[in-house]
């Protein structure tokens, strides 16, 4: 990996608060040890585990062999101790479960736990390598840090309910938020140990998440059913915990049954022959189900065991692991999205006490560890806005939020808007045109063209022609809308000749018609598409705003120049040939069928504009982080530079986002060279081609935070304001990283934006790299602010949500002509793939390719 080269200097120096606080290290060794379980059957489960561990530590064995309040575990297969341990040790635990008051009298379950040394964990080189030691610069934290993590989640592992990597939550943090349709929301917080220049931190954040609400499940699964069209109850009541009102038993739901309480018989020698399920529990318990039309639930473990879920209860304190609804989603942002200062207070109060670093309990102070109450505070700076330009040299008048507008202004390089059409979609909306004619139609599609050649597009004067699909009604038998999309289709190919852009007025804001409408005209019919919401676009308030911004897409689409960064800006961008180059790779969410694949995408920069950046999109392997076809990728990306600018670049600088933290080397390891094979591919005898390559890693999935600490250096809403860079006091002891909020926030508290360079041949100082960055963040071509992802690495993540309209059906758990349940396993993986790929087909058409179709 690079070092760091120096330190940024340019702009105004500020100081700010971030939310890692000090970690006193131990001066001592740590004791590392491995724990297996015996015998192993039944436990993989994680909860089985938890409570193994739990009664382990009530034996009169733990506390003889010291390990009471001296070590940390993660209830599974390691521990930490504060001293050495006597070997070898074995601790036997009679089980019994959480409803049960202590072990049966006889036959009750036996496990073993053995304790074994693995290794003694130094602390003293961390101290060096903190301290930027160049002799420990590739020293191994893992080891340590993992161990510190372990010894911080011994409270609150505890006390509250941990989900996914290092977040708890906590009843007690604050009252559930209701998010309606059976799931209420939690606030958490997140912590863990990173290294820092000379101290090591701990880094604290808030975070919320679904949990279920405690009640009847069959309530709860028709309320989830009934809160969003296309909400499924497998998805709903998969994996939850249940008590049984009957019998008093608890059990884990595996799935629905294809079968409700009327449907489903068995034989049954009690009751005389065979009964349904609604029959057998009036006859044997004289509970006549209020539901009997609802799907069974399946409890069972290998056998089935089929129950109505009436007479479940939801048992408190679960997380929901399934799929949000999009209305869940809303509703979960609303409460998430809370003013900096709020987050602030609620990490520094309820988070450091909820995680016991305030008043720290026996295990941090028998392992001499101790947490700094207060934030950290970090120098930072505000950089310089860059100068852009819009057409005859004209500037936009940058306001304090990064943010201006189009106000006469006309497109650095207008692009020409011929053979174009208008769709109508008909699907029952209140704002709907009453059709082709409708005169009022004809107003919006003349005020559009008098917006576009305003903007120095040049339209023809003629009309363009309008067709109208009027779609058959949502009905929950085709979720995907197949049929509305086959009649946009019929509607679409009336068109003659074939246009090169539709304007499409869609009637909602219905994903399925969306995303199936995409896919047909990228894929199929090669045609280009600018959406507009019928609503938005009829209303005057606001329509010459609404009219530019679609006029901005439909300018690049066409293949147009809306802005350019000024000479000044640019300077070093254009000294000599260079392409910009933004990858992303996107998985596919829970609640998509097992084995679809994962989406990746490259774009990059033509000419010396920096504003077109056509893509390469491609299907691979299921939830593969790496690019897997990256070589063709660049090739075809090079191949469009040199046709555009006449000759192949000096310097290539790659933006790469979707990459987690453990895989910074993969990248150098399996890209990089892949990258190195692509540039081959150009040598010539005696002339091979090597431009000079540098690779920075976006990073948006982090916790750090920036808080302003003086009332002149914030925005209004309390964020940093928009061009802040920190490079030094949370960032790498010898790499070269950075954060840098680039965008003015719009709610709740703002992100920066962390960016690590993983390779650099170029050779950038830090105030170059960093002014460009910034400078890039300015160029995203549909808004005219800055935005918080720098464009080419914003542009990859755009195309990548692109292609997933493509994979819709199987992204929503669909495969075949059926509905197969998202992750059951009568699904072959191989069948998802050769499903996608005939739904991907040859990808995006041959017109489209080399434009900025998915914008």
């Amino acid at each position: 990996m690079p070092l760091r080269p120096d330190f940024g200097t340019v702009g105004v120096p500020i100081k700010l608060r971030t939310n890692f606080f000090p970690v006193r290290v131990p001066k001592g060794p740590l004791y590392e040890y491995d724990v297996a379980i015996t015998p192993a059957a039944g436990t993989a489960n994680r909860r089985v585990k938890r409570r193994i561990f739990q009664l382990a530590e009530q034996t009169t064995a733990w506390q003889h062999s010291g390990m009471r309040g001296t070590v940390a575990h993660d209830s599974s297969a390691k521990l930490i101790s504060a001293r050495v341990l006597a070997q070898p040790l074995t601790i036997k635990v009679p089980y019994y479960d959480d409803d049960q008051t202590k072990p049966p009298e006889k036959g009750g379950k036996e496990y073993t736990l053995t304790i074994k040394f693995i290794q003694e964990i130094n602390t003293q080189d961390l101290m060096s390598y903190l301290n930027g030691d160049n002799q420990y610069r590739n020293y191994n934290t893992l080891p340590v840090i993992s161990a510190l993590n372990l010894i911080l989640a011994a409270h609150p592992l505890r006390s509250g309910i941990k989900v996914g990597q290092d977040r708890y939550f906590f009843r007690s943090a604050a009252v559930p938020a209701n998010l309606g349709g059976g799931l209420e929301a939690w606030k958490g917080f997140y912590s863990s140990v990173r290294p820092a220049h000379h101290q090591l931190m701990v880094n604290v954040n808030v975070c919320t998440t679904a949990f279920y609400t405690p009640g009847n499940l069959a309530v709860q699964m028709m309320t989830f059913n009934e809160s969003s069209f296309g909400a499924r109850m497998e998805a709903f009541c998969r994996g939850v915990r249940v008590k049984t009102t009957h019998l008093g038993y608890r059990k884990t739901v595996k799935c629905l049954a294809r079968q409700n309480a009327r449907q489903y018989t068995f034989p049954c020698d009690e009751l005389g022959g065979s009964v349904s399920v609604e029959q057998y529990f009036s006859r044997k318990y004289k509970i006549k189900l209020k539901h009997p039309e609802l799907p069974l639930v399946d409890v069972g473990g290998q056998k089935k065991n089929y129950l109505p879920a009436e007479v479940c209860e939801i048992l408190p304190d679960q997380p929901f692991r399934g799929k949000l609804t999009d209305e869940h989603t809303a509703n979960m942002i609303t409460v998430a999205c809370q003013p900096p200062n709020v987050n602030g207070n609620a990490i520094v109060n309820s988070g450091l006490k909820e995680l016991g670093f305030v008043n720290p309990g026996p295990t941090l102070g028998s392992f001499g560890v101790s947490i700094g109450p207060d934030m950290a505070v970090v120098p930072g700076r505000i950089l310089p806005r860059p100068g852009l330009k819009y057409a005859n040299n004209v500037s936009p008048a940058v306001d304090d939020r990064a943010s201006w507008n189009l106000r006469s202004i006309r497109f650095a390089a207008g692009a020409r808007l011929e053979k174009w059409a208008v769709l109508l979609i008909g699907d029952r909306g209140r704002d709907e045109f009453q059709g082709p004619q409708d005169p009022g139609l004809r107003t919006v599609i003349s005020g559009f063209m008098a917006m576009c050649k305003n903007s120095g597009i040049s339209v023809s004067n003629e009309q363009p022609p309008v067709v109208a699909a009027n779609l058959p009604s949502q009905n929950r038998s085709d979720p995907l809308r197949k049929s509305a999309i086959a009649t946009i289709r019929e509607s679409l190919t009336q068109l003659r000749p074939k246009p090169t852009l539709v304007l499409v007025m869609l009637s909602n804001g219905d994903k399925n018609i969306y995303e199936g409408l995409k896919h047909l005209c990228d894929v199929y019919l090669d045609v280009a598409t600018v959406c507009v919401h019928v609503g938005k676009i009829k209303k005057e308030k606001g329509q010459p705003q609404y009219f530019a911004n679609v006029a901005l897409k439909v300018n690049m689409k066409m293949g147009g120049v809306n802005h350019k960064l000024d000479e000044n800006t640019g300077r070093w961008l254009s000294s000599e040939p260079t392409m910009v180059v933004g990858m992303d790779v996107t998985h596919p969410g829970p609640g998509s069928a097992r084995g679809t694949p994962s989406i990746a995408a490259v774009v990059a920069s033509v000419d010396n504009h920096f504003a077109q950046y056509p893509a390469s999109l491609e299907i691979q392997e299921s939830r593969k982080e790496m690019i897997t076809n990256l070589k063709e990728m660049m090739v075809a990306r090079l191949q469009l530079f040199r046709q555009r600018s006449k000759v192949l670049p000096k310097r290539v600088l790659v933006y790469r986002d979707g990459v987690s933290e453990g895989q910074f080397n993969i990248v150098r390891m399996e890209e990089l060279p892949e990258i190195v094979k692509a540039f081959h591919t150009f040598d010539q005898p005696k002339k091979p081609y090597r431009p000079q390559l540098t690779i920075v890693i976006c990073g948006k999935r982090h916790h750090t935070r920036f808080y302003p600490t003086e009332r002149k250096d914030a925005a209004n809403d309390g964020n940093p304001k928009p061009g802040t860079v920190v490079d030094r006091g949370v960032t790498a002891v010898y790499d070269f990283d950075f954060f840098l909020q680039a965008h003015g926030g719009l709610q709740g508290t703002t992100k920066p934006t962390h960016y690590y360079v993983v390779h650099d041949e170029i050779g950038f100082g830090s105030d170059s790299l960093q002014g460009l960055t910034n400078a890039l963040s300015y160029m995203f071509a549909r808004a005219t602010k800055a935005v918080s992802l720098v464009s080419p690495a914003y542009y990859a993540d755009v195309a990548c949500e692109r292609g997933r309209c493509y994979l819709r059906k199987l992204l929503q758990g669909q495969i075949g002509d059926g509905t197969t349940a998202s992750g059951s396993a009568s699904t072959n993986e191989q069948d998802v793939m050769r499903e996608a790929q005939a739904l991907w087909r040859n990808g995006v058409s041959k017109t489209l390719k080399d434009t900025m179709f998915y914008l």
